[in-house]
């Protein structure tokens, strides 16, 4: 199989898994937004966001119902149908834009005052470090990459391996080999808290937390 079938393959199969994930029920995901974007943003001037991998759109609406203009993406439509909803029943339609955009070969256009990558991971091959070395490029002067990974097991994730090697939010940063006289690390950290899972169960996980600023 030649590079080119390869990746259009791999391109099928993520979004073969991400439309069957939100075809799977209802409700995959609570509508609310994840608390680090919350904090990160309750301290920056509204302006233009982009929510990579939106989900179902809570932090989509979390955002847009606090002033933002927000550029919604996903590659299942009905994840972005459902967000569609979400920004209508709470009266925001009108600063919310959802995109279909397999990130791995399209990226949205324009700039972003606010960038946030919530658990951008997957169990497919995806080119993640590329793909938020763009959206680095993609600020504005003064803008913030907000990158939120997974820092360990989950009980009801896809994936268990105990072995699991999670990075550092230092190595995590270091990967994306951006120019110091344009960007700054602003956060590199860990986070605790108790998280809920899809069935209601709870248990303790770690936030791996990059953000970065653009500075000219």
């Amino acid at each position: 199989m030649n590079e080119v079938v390869r990746e259009i393959h791999a391109a099928n199969d993520a979004a073969r898994f991400r439309e069957r994930l939100y075809r799977s029920k209802d409700g995959v995901w609570k509508n609310t937004a994840n608390p680090l974007l919350a904090e990160t943003a309750a301290h920056l001037t509204p302006g233009r966001a982009l929510d990579l991998s939106c989900g179902e759109g809570g932090d989509t609406l979390r955002l847009a119902t606090h002033g933002w203009h927000v550029t919604a993406v996903d590659i299942a439509p009905t994840a972005l149908q459902r967000t569609a909803q979400l920004a209508a029943r709470n009266g925001v339609a009108d600063r919310v834009r959802t995109e279909q955009h397999d990130l791995a070969g399209t990226f949205p256009a324009g700039t972003f005052d606010l960038i946030s990558a919530q658990y951008l991971q997957t169990p497919y091959s995806f080119p993640r470090t590329g793909i938020l070395r763009q959206a680095a490029h993609a600020l504005t002067p003064g803008g913030i990459l907000l990158i939120v990974d997974h820092g360990s097991i989950r009980p009801w994730a896809w994936h268990t391996d105990p072995d699991a090697h999670f990075p550092d939010p230092e190595d995590i940063y270091d990967d994306l080999a951006l120019e110091a006289a344009r960007w700054i690390p602003q956060r590199l950290a860990t986070s605790e808290r108790v998280a809920t899972g899809p069935n209601g169960q709870t248990a303790p996980v770690t936030d791996t937390v990059i953000a970065v600023r653009r500075i000219a």
